[in-house]
């Protein structure tokens, strides 16, 4: 794996972060067909407040970031250590992404093994994440990294 520096996003970064991430989350919700693009960025700004409702100081939640030795950002990541739906033992990664530039060259396996690390570090032996069906790239990441379904939701269109 390429040489990877993981740490704690600042409240700086955070911010940065999260301005992007719900951006991207309407986009995704949209793709998907499940929000109207007017609404997206709304209903999406609300969707993150209630997972974060103190912002960068939410309990239980971590921000990571991954950058190169010379300090490059290559990507971040979300973790929350309770999961949602409440499995026990279990965190949650709300978000991973590397970006564009630095995709395809390990990072992305790199960061997700931090993240394993980090979950690892303060015990809890499991993890869990979402991924929408049309990521194959991502989804061939987790596959590899030896995550399988444990659900799966699907969608008919019926008009």
């Amino acid at each position: 794996m390429p040489e990877l520096i993981v740490r704690d996003m600042t409240r700086n970064e955070f911010e940065e972060w999260r301005d992007r991430t719900i951006r991207s989350f309407a986009d995704e919700q949209v793709a998907a067909g499940n929000w109207p693009a007017d609404e997206a960025l709304e209903l999406a700004t609300k969707a993150n407040d209630v997972l974060l409702p103190d912002g960068f100081a939410t309990a239980g939640m971590l921000f990571l970031r991954a950058a190169l030795p010379d300090g490059t950002c290559v990507g971040v990541s979300w973790l929350g250590l309770t999961h949602p739906r409440g499995a026990p033992d279990c965190a949650f990664i709300y978000d991973i992404e590397i970006n564009e530039a630095y995709r395809g060259a390990g990072y992305g396996r790199a960061l997700l093994a931090a993240a394993e690390d980090a979950v690892r570090s303060r015990g809890l032996g499991r993890l869990e994440l979402n991924v929408f069906a049309d990521n194959v790239r991502a989804i061939r990441l987790y596959e590899t990294s030896g995550y399988r379904v444990v659900t799966q939701q699907m969608r008919k269109p019926l008009n």
